[in-house]
């Protein structure tokens, strides 16, 4: 349980740190640390620079901006949570924060850590997917914008660039008529998502006009059921059409298959998740 030599640096600004991640190739960034130290203490990791983000500045903001809410990517799972402004603006945000982990690790951990690191079984992956949201990357050759949905590519695996350093995601202000909820079956002991499901739909004029159903837990990476949405899409967000949606949120899906559950029980527990969070989203909507 003891990490491999490093080197460490805190930087004062992004550029630095990035400049830091130019130069060594094996340098892992560090922001609340919940993932990537247990890795280097188990010598699964072992990089040769570990770049601390705590100082650099303008990472910790949330602000609303031109119709969307900004979070910087050192904010807490415990600043989100406790946001008066994305309680009031994107509710779903802090109802998912809630639900990460325990009290140290809600402080510590950070939502751009969380995201980059891209656990299969992480809450946020499946809010950010739910909300549309867009995550910001910035390298050395400037900065880009990528849809959470072309975000999350594989197991730990992301669409950000070696180098690169996720500093803010953009959550778009849900408008009138939106509702949303998050739904988890959790492993009892670390709190990760056996199987979660985050929901937003779009009332109107008593028809669901846009849904959007995310999976956590169940497979290599979260993803967005399209055959969710479009059967709930048109439909008055009743029992049954929640139902018949639910139902096929884990199709065409390969489950993962653990000591925590097994593939059928992983696919059994994405529709029933699915169907508490539609039914949530649904009533919040209207």
């Amino acid at each position: 349980m003891i990490p491999a030599a490093f080197e460490y640096a805190a930087p004062d600004s992004i550029d630095e740190a990035i400049a830091l991640l130019e130069r060594n190739d094996d340098a892992k960034l560090l922001a609340g640390g919940h993932s990537l130290l247990p890795l280097m203490k188990l010598r699964l990791a072992a990089p040769s620079l570990l770049v601390d983000l705590r100082r650099v500045s303008g990472l910790d903001g949330i602000e609303e901006a031109n119709g969307e809410i900004r979070i910087g990517g050192m904010v807490t799972h415990a600043a989100i949570e406790r946001s008066d402004l994305l309680v009031r603006r994107a509710p779903l945000l802090p109802a998912v924060a809630a639900t990460i982990g325990d009290v140290q690790v809600r402080n510590r951990g950070t939502i751009g850590g969380s995201l980059a690191h891209a656990d299969p079984a992480a809450d946020l992956p499946a809010a950010v997917l739910a909300l549309d949201a867009q995550l910001v990357a910035r390298g050395a050759a400037g900065e880009r914008v990528v849809s959470a949905a072309d975000f999350f590519v594989d197991l730990l695996t992301t669409a950000l660039d070696p180098g690169e350093v996720l500093t803010e995601v953009r959550v778009p202000v849900p408008g009138m008529g939106s509702g949303s909820a998050y739904a988890k079956f959790p492993n009892p002991a670390s709190h990760y998502a056996i199987v979660g499901v985050a929901a937003r739909v779009d009332m109107q004029d008593g028809r669901v006009r846009e849904a959007r159903v995310a999976v956590t837990g169940a497979t290599a990476t979260a993803y967005l059921s399209a055959a969710a949405a479009a059967r709930l899409q048109g439909s008055s967000g009743d029992a049954a059409a929640i139902a018949e949606a639910a139902g096929l949120a884990a199709e065409g899906r390969e489950m993962l298959e653990d000591l925590s559950a097994s593939a059928a029980y992983r696919a059994h527990l994405v529709a029933v998740q699915a169907r508490r969070a539609l039914a949530e989203a649904v009533a919040a909507a209207g």
